[in-house]
């Protein structure tokens, strides 16, 4: 259903209920008020469903790989600015954190099935190849 249809729905209710000009008055501020508070939803919902820029890269990479290995890479290597934006989108969709070590002391976070790991060394939007841990 449209937010159209629903306040044309709430428009046609309240015509026909009118009883004094006040109740109308006071019928057009809670039309506003539902037309906010629809605006407000549709932005959130819109919101929960935005993926970061970075993670549509990771995402590419994983599909790449599990096209010619039929798995899904154990690693992939990302630079700083790329492992923050997953980290807030984690936040910002309230999942936990999946945050462990190499046994070179990297830092990884798991993603869909693959850890990544922090490349300080790297350039900032830096996004590697996936690879195993073979």
């Amino acid at each position: 259903m449209e937010r159209r249809d629903l306040i044309n729905g709430g428009i046609l209710s309240g015509l026909t209920t009118l009883a004094s000009p006040s109740s109308a008055a006071a019928q057009r501020t809670d039309e506003r008020d539902i037309a906010q508070a629809i605006d407000k939803l549709t932005d959130l919902l819109q919101r929960s469903r935005d993926v970061s820029p970075e993670l549509a890269r990771i995402r590419d990479q994983q599909r790449a790989f599990l096209k010619l290995n039929q798995k899904f890479p154990d690693f992939i290597e990302v630079g700083i600015n790329v492992w923050d934006s997953v980290c807030d989108w984690h936040i910002r969709h309230q999942l936990p954190m999946t945050i462990g070590r190499t046994t070179e002391g990297r830092y990884t976070l798991t993603v869909m099935l693959t850890a990544l790991v922090l490349r300080p060394d790297q350039t900032d939007n830096y996004i590697g190849l996936g690879f195993d841990a073979r």
